[in-house]
């Protein structure tokens, strides 16, 4: 089994190349929660939708956000009433998220998910890193802001101090998940609001020493692949760069993939053990096909599969 640890950008795209590899039944997605929030009272879980999108193969790969194909009538229809949205909602991506506001009123967020799941038809399981509210907020020189105020209002333009959210409980199946894995893998998703949450669980850390663990690298030199990512690392004091990176995932990190060019190269290597180069820029699915057969080389046998189907 392999559980991948994942935003909303990034570690999607790397699922769609592990989904060409292995038998999807056989992966397991943990997936960050603390940008979840109630917007309008619809209750919305931006990587959680995402992933799920993903592995239904119907996610908008333009915006890494909502369905592919989607319609906006509710949304220009709002704007036309006087009441515009910050959030470009698509219509099928609004009624999913309604059946997830309502399944809450109801049940835990992890049960609400794994009923979207079935409906979807996905034979992976997803599970949100948490059934505990920690919404994010982002400490800027211009006060302290929600996150997609930061992110869509304010277009990331603030200088970022801090970002701090509260530690939760990780819900079921989390570090049992973890800890019976053959491999563990970090997506190139951001790793201050993506995946340090999900590392800052109680159990998470002492559960990932546990097994092999590789992650990709969500930078370019020292240019993340998007969003505010630098900024991030740089208000918690980590250098916004593929070793900065490495120095926060160091305690239980055995494989480190760095695109082929990163400069930052031999400064890993004298702290990852295991690191592997290649292109790690994917624009299509054969990119992601090769990142994840360079994920797991040598770790989890992938021979059998067709990365054609």
């Amino acid at each position: 089994m392999i559980t991948v640890l994942s935003g909303g950008t990034g570690g999607p795209k790397l699922i769609q190349g592990l989904k060409k590899l292995i038998k999807e039944e056989d992966l397991t997605i943990i997936v960050n929660t603390v940008e979840n929030f109630y917007y309008r009272g619809l209750y919305i879980a931006p990587d959680v939708d995402t992933v799920l999108y993903t592995l239904a193969d119907i996610v908008n790969e333009k915006t890494w956000y909502g369905r592919r194909d989607d319609t906006f009538v509710t949304h220009e229809y709002l704007k036309k009433l006087g009441c515009p949205e910050l959030l470009k909602i698509g219509d099928k991506d609004r009624a999913f998220k309604i059946q997830k506001t309502i399944l809450k009123e109801k049940y835990d967020l992890s049960k609400a998910v794994d009923i979207q799941r079935k409906i979807l038809g996905i034979k992976a399981q997803v599970l949100p890193m948490s059934n505990q509210e920690s919404n994010i907020k982002i400490i800027t020189d211009e006060g302290e802001m929600k996150f997609h105020e930061f992110l869509i209002e304010k277009n990331a333009k603030p200088n970022v101090l801090d970002v701090s959210y509260k530690n939760v409980k990780p819900a079921p199946k989390v570090i049992e998940s973890i800890e019976n894995s053959d491999i563990v893998v970090i997506g190139p998703s951001n790793p201050v609001t993506s995946i340090g949450p999900i590392i800052s669980m109680k159990g998470v850390k002492k559960a990932l020493k546990k097994v092999y663990v590789a992650a990709v690298s969500p930078f370019l030199g020292n240019k993340p692949f998007s969003g505010p990512a630098a900024k991030f690392m740089k208000a918690i004091g980590y250098e916004p760069t593929s070793y900065g990176v490495c120095l926060m995932y160091k305690d239980f990190l055995d494989r480190f993939v760095l695109d082929n060019k990163d400069i930052h190269l031999k400064k890993v290597e004298k702290i990852i053990k295991d690191v592997k180069t290649t292109n790690i820029l994917m624009r299509n699915i054969k990119d992601k096909v090769r990142v994840a057969k360079v994920v797991l080389g040598g770790i989890y046998d992938t021979d059998d599969f067709d990365t054609d189907r």
